[in-house]
């Protein structure tokens, strides 16, 4: 009787043993590499460099699209990448700080990641992550934001219903163990790849000429790029560069005052090269879509664009590296008016047409 029950639990366990290592198992799942995820850039548009470590596919776009959009990435499954970054809001999600686990703020405003996959020099507002990959895993760990751990998510992903066929056919994985998060960063990057906006905007229509200005958006376009010698220069397109209204670099813009490198009470840039001349400095955001992403600057301090204006105009604080293009910022609230009635060529939501851009669930 004693050997049958030592049998009898030994098969128990055996069934137990072999039942987890099928269930691990994902060979039975068809799988064949995916197929490319083609973007239809943007004539005006440079075409980025791609990661040929994390080549962009239609399943990794559509795992990522599910990541992006799941708050099981949270300590308690409240809050997902989507819960700061809403397409509406060109990816901001409207608030000038964004709320985390338990309702915890951090001290900045959610950034737009519109065209984020051209930023080379750092994302964040201080460049903190080298590149999008780096960028997907740093929320899940931040306390302020979805307070969990990547052990614990890659837990919550393997015990899921749907994610081990996705990453199997994203990754073409074998089994559930090696589901990890530098695969599910991978993926959330590929799906923030295809985040473009601004060729469809009325400036690059009047740039391809299938549009015309009137008189305010064409002086504002010529005091935003200094195009007349006979206006001031609006100092715009020192900072808000290039293609897509944005930079790559790192800026003091006066919003505080400061008599030395040690007085910033968010050091930006600073804290991360260690620089005491970065002390202060944050990325310039994108002008794209500036107006679906208010409150602005890096603490969303201020409400309004008006607001904006007004603080170039009027309100910039001294500070030993304070950004000399701002510094010398001189002209009218007219022009001021002008200046933003050209911003406001650059509205671009053509992407909301794209229904891989909304969430799956």
């Amino acid at each position: 009787m004693r050997n049958f029950a030592y049998c009898v639990y030994l098969s128990c366990c055996l069934f137990s043993c072999n039942d987890e290592n099928n269930s691990n198992d994902l060979t039975h799942i068809p799988y064949t590499p995916s197929e490319a995820y083609i973007i239809q850039y943007p004539d005006s548009f440079p075409i980025p460099t791609e990661n040929p470590e994390n080549k962009r596919t239609k399943a990794g776009v559509q795992l990522g699209r599910h990541l992006f959009y799941d708050p099981i990435l949270s300590l308690d499954s409240t809050i997902s990448c989507a819960s700061c970054h809403k397409p509406e809001f060109a990816f901001t999600d409207g608030k000038a700080l964004s709320p985390g686990v338990g309702g915890s703020l951090g001290t900045r405003s959610s950034m737009s990641i519109l065209n984020a996959v051209y930023f080379t020099n750092g994302l964040f507002w201080d460049g903190r992550s080298p590149d999008l990959i780096d960028q997907a895993k740093q929320p899940v760990e931040n306390p302020v934001e979805m307070h969990e751990s990547w052990p614990n998510v890659e837990k919550k992903l393997k015990r899921s219903k749907f994610y081990p066929e996705l990453f199997r056919a994203a990754f073409g994985i074998n089994s559930k163990s090696e589901i990890t998060k530098e695969l599910a960063a991978n993926a959330i990057a590929q799906w923030e790849s295809i985040l473009i906006a601004g060729g469809n905007s009325r400036y690059y229509k009047f740039l391809r000429k299938q549009t015309a200005f009137n008189s305010d958006e064409f002086e504002g376009f010529q005091l935003f790029f200094n195009l007349d010698p006979r206006l001031p220069d609006a100092q715009c397109g020192h900072c808000h560069t290039g293609r897509l209204f944005a930079s790559s670099n790192y800026f003091n813009n006066g919003l505080d005052s400061a008599n030395s490198f040690t007085e910033f009470k968010d050091p930006g840039r600073g804290a991360i090269t260690m620089a005491p001349l970065d002390s202060g400095r944050f990325k310039a955001p994108t002008l794209i879509n500036i107006h679906l992403t208010a409150p602005y600057m890096h603490d969303g301090r201020l409400g309004t664009m008006d607001e904006v204006m007004n603080h170039y105009t009027k309100q910039v604080k001294k500070a030993p590296n304070l950004d000399p293009n701002v510094a010398n910022l001189r002209i009218s609230e007219a022009q001021s008016r002008k200046v933003l009635s050209f911003i406001m060529t650059l509205i671009d939501t053509s992407y909301l047409q794209n229904p891989d851009i909304f969430s799956p669930f």
